[in-house]
This record gives structure tokens, sequence and C-alpha cells, in this order.
């Protein structure tokens, strides 16, 4: 086989066709081999065994082998998970993720994370009951999130997950590890009758930071398990096994993405991540490696490519997903959504974690939430407490951001966090800048509400976590089926970006050979697909 050295005279979709967009129809023919060719009227493309060298026929000039979407990634995330294609829809907080999009990704072959974050036990109960009815014996996952203010929740999630049997969890937002983790994990823990570690409940952390991955890398703390065991949370076997195996299975490397986030560019961070990964392994020798996995900034099939080409186990999408019909927000803010440009972002207070300064990232488009929220950051840096504010600063937020007392705001504050968490009034009784805290969290936790709910008069307030993949997703399906709300579904979301992932991963391998395609025919474009749905894990 030859490589081009010229510059190639492009003809059409091999012989005889002369319509260029035909090119592109057998480059998208990813479930079959597609060979450039060479004959008297340019060069070509073919697909199958059409191009076959030998008698009068084309000569060839490069070949790309079949590649359909189910082999990107890697076999091992699809095994662990029993799904078809390495890819997974992250957990949005509040539902956002809902039940409806991990059903509708479940019966695609696809892992979906619940977005069980900020929600209520029993409300996390009602969706895993769905599951068990609607996907029984197909995979999916549920979002433990860390929030340093709310251990309660943290501990009523994992008792709920073990008394339901969930046999996965993200883990989003941990900066070290709680025993409430650990518990989740020890506590699948067994040996099969050939003396191998089984861990029943599998974990995919998604870190930021490398000293984050690295602690979910290792085995559970010692001191950790000594206290899980001596409380009677754990069996004996069980923290005998804890030091064999890493507390994580899968590590996502969340790059810059919507809701919480450090905002580093993946080319950046994902090599270093799995640098630590690769050095944990030659220490520990684990019969399973740590799978590395990509988020972040992954609206397009090219960048979806580019995650599997630095070595990604999977993929993970988050912004795009919520933006279709299945996610847990309104109608407005989907269309909000599906207006976004790249730039359209910005940096807020982050409700859980307000104290700190955490901040997490929302769509700037038709919202003054960002702007609102860091001028009551602002505020509580400068005053001790509600009553320390100025009159007519109160007056101001009164009228244009609670647009009620603050009075009337700590008295909600006390009958919620009295059904939900009583520790934190607590917390808040001998401290005025605590139940401040309090106080602006209030606005930042309605200001998600009311995205979700539609709140036609709080359009200004809607806060909807947004990444710039959002942007670029909007632009790439602009003059497609997907470029509506309306039309937009998470499976064929789904499909496309990974059909669209192995389309663009055949231009890389015909461009090591030489080959220069036209832009028209190297552009995969959405069109509708049909979908059969699974009955049972793969």
């Amino acid at each position: 086989m030859s490589t081009p050295q010229a510059p190639l005279r492009w003809y059409g979709d091999g012989y005889p066709s002369v319509d260029p967009a035909g090119i592109n129809q057998v480059l998208s023919r990813v479930e079959e081999p597609c060979f450039i060719v060479s004959t008297a009227q340019g060069a070509g493309a073919v697909a199958g065994g059409a191009a076959a060298p030998g008698g009068d026929g084309p000569g060839v000039l490069a070949a790309a082998p079949a590649l359909p979407p189910q082999r990107l990634g890697s076999a091992g995330f699809r095994a662990a998970h029993g799904v078809r294609q390495s890819y997974m829809a992250g957990a949005m907080a509040g539902g956002i993720a809902s039940a409806d999009l991990v059903i509708a990704l479940a019966r695609q072959g696809f892992l979906a994370s619940f977005g069980a974050a900020g929600l209520l036990p029993e409300t996390i109960g009602k969706a895993l009951a769905r599951f068990a009815a609607e996907i029984p014996g197909l995979p999916y996952a549920v979002n433990l999130i860390h929030s340093p203010s709310e251990d309660r929740l943290e501990r009523e999630a994992v008792e709920l997950f073990l008394r339901d049997g969930v046999r996965c969890v993200e883990a989003s937002a941990f900066m070290g590890l709680t025993p409430h983790l650990i518990r989740y994990r020890l506590a699948g823990l067994r040996q099969d009758p050939s003396g191998r570690v089984v861990a029943e409940n599998r974990v995919i952390a998604k870190v930021s930071r490398a000293e984050t991955a690295e602690r979910f890398m290792r085995p559970a703390p010692a001191a950790l398990v000594d206290t899980l065991l001596r409380d009677g949370l754990v069996t004996a076997e069980q923290a005998r096994l804890a030091h064999l195996l890493p507390l994580a299975d899968d590590i996502t490397v969340e790059a810059d993405s919507g809701g919480h986030t450090d905002r580093r560019p993946l080319p950046a961070l994902f090599p270093v991540i799995l640098r630590v990964r690769d050095q944990i392994q030659r220490e520990h020798r684990y019969a399973t490696p740590i799978r590395v996995g990509a988020a972040g900034g992954l609206g397009t099939p090219t960048a979806v490519a580019a995650a599997f080409a630095m070595g990604a186990a999977y993929v993970v999408t988050g912004s795009v997903n919520q933006s279709c019909l299945e996610s847990g927000t309104s109608p407005a803010a989907r269309e909000l959504l599906a207006q976004a440009d790249v730039t359209d972002c910005a940096m807020a207070p982050a409700a859980d974690m307000f104290e700190m300064g955490v901040e997490l990232q929302v769509l700037r488009r038709g919202s003054m939430f960002a702007m609102r929220a860091q001028q009551l950051y602002r505020l509580y840096q400068a005053y001790d407490g509600i009553e320390a504010l100025p009159a007519e600063e109160r007056a101001r937020l009164e009228s244009q951001i609670f647009r009620r007392p603050l009075e009337d705001v700590w008295q909600e504050c006390v009958r919620y966090f009295t059904r939900r968490d009583p520790e934190q009034l607590a917390r808040a009784a001998d401290s005025p800048k605590r139940r401040m805290a309090l106080v602006f969290r209030w606005y930042l936790g309605m200001a998600s509400r009311w995205a979700v709910t539609g709140e036609a008069d709080r359009s200004a307030d809607y806060q909807i976590w947004c990444g710039p993949a959002m942007g670029s997703f909007n632009a790439w399906v602009s003059g497609s089926y997907l470029k509506t709300p309306e039309n937009r579904t998470v499976a064929d979301v789904a499909h496309h970006l990974m059909r669209g992932a192995a389309f663009h991963t055949r231009i890389a391998q015909l461009a090591t050979a030489g080959v220069t395609l036209p832009s028209a025919a190297a552009d995969y474009r959405p069109v509708p697909l049909e979908l059969p749905a699974l009955t049972e894990a793969v």
C-alpha cells in the first residue's frame, strides 16, 4: 500500500459518483473499512471490500479499518459497568440528571448518574424505585456529593444506597475522604471461590486535582477503616480486604465544566492524572488497574475523539445533557442553554460551599445570577452578620434580590433546616455570621430551583450550571435537527457524539497516511436515528 506524496485531486464518492458529500457518507459508515482510492478521474473513497486491489480496479492509496463507536475507549469499562459504549452522562445536582435521563440512557447501553445531590432521601428513594421497576438489570449510577456543611445528608444517602442495593456511585466534589464514602466501598467487598477480591460497590470518582485523584487511587486509609470496624459499620472481613484494592474503580478527570470546576484545560490536566495512576499502579500492582476517564468541554465529536486519543478509558458529558428533553430542568432553562455560546459562562459562589468561597460555573446569558451571587459573597466577607449591614445595603437586597424582608428569609431557613438538617441551625444559634451565610445561601439555592421549575417572574435569577461545551455543542448542531431543544434527547446526543468521535478518529488515521480530505467531507453531521432499546445489561 502506498502513501500519497502530493495533494489529492478529489472527485467524489469513489466511482462513478461526482457528489463531494458522497465521500462524507462513505467515511460515516464506521462499521466498515474505508479505502482512499486513485482512479483516472482523481481520488475518491469507498467502503467495505469494494476497493480490493488487483485487476483494472482503482489503486488503494490509504485505508482505515472499521471503527464502530463500541470500540472506542476501554473494554474493561464496558465490561465492569455492563454497557455498550464507553460513555457516561455525569450527574447534575437537584435531579437535573433526572430519573428519566438515567432510564433513557440505560435502555441504549450507556451509563448515566442520577443527580441525587441536594435531594432529600425520600426523593432519592423514589428514583431508585423507578430504576428497579423500569430498568431491572440495566446499569446506572447515583451521585454522592461531598458537602462539608451537611454531613447528615451524605451519611443518609450512603445508608439509602446500601439498603436499596445501589451498586455504583459517582463521587463528586470530594476534597478529602469521608467515612461515609469508605463505608459504601467496603460494604461491597468479598472474596470469590478462587480467592479474588470482588468489589460489589463500584466508585467512579470525579476529580480535578492530582492530590485528590491520588487519595481515590490508593486503598482506604487504615485509620478510617479501623474506625468503621470499631463502630460496627463494616465487617472484619471487609476491613481485612480493604488494603487490596483502590477506593475507586474509575477516576473521571474533570476539566472546564459546568458546576463545580477548577477550569483546568483537559489536555493539560489529563496526562498529569494518568501519570499519577501509572505510578500508583506500579506501587500497588492492582489486579485490575484503575481506569481514567475524561470530562469537561466534551460537546462535539472532535472533542470526544481527542479525549480518547489522549488515552481516556471513557468520556463523561454534562452540560449538553441538561439541554435535552429528559433533563430535570424547565423548558425555559433548556431554551437558554440552546442559545449559549462558548463565552456565555461565568463563575459564581456555590451554595453548598459558600462560606469556603468555592465557586461553580454557570450560564451568564439571560441571567443576572452570577453578578448577584458575587455581590452576596462580597457582603459576607465584609460584614459580621445581617444586623451589621448598612441600612441602604439591606434595603437594596430586600427589594432587588430577595424581594422580601431578610427576617422572613431567615424564618424560612429555620423551617427548611429543621426538617432537613437541624445541626445547621445549632451551629448558627450563636453566630450572626453563620446566620448571614444561611440567608445568602437561601438565594443561591432558590435560584437553582427557579430555573428547574421555570419560575417566569425569576428568570433573571436563574442559576443554570453550564460549561463552554454547551456553546460548542450548539455551534456543531446548528443547521441540524438537534438545533432546537424539542428535538434533543440524551440518547441521540450520546450516539451522535460517539459515532462522530469514531468518524473523526478515522479522519485522523487517514491523515497519518498523508490523506488531506476536503473540508466538506470531514465534518460529521447528526441525522435522526432509530434506536432499539436494551432489555438487559451487556
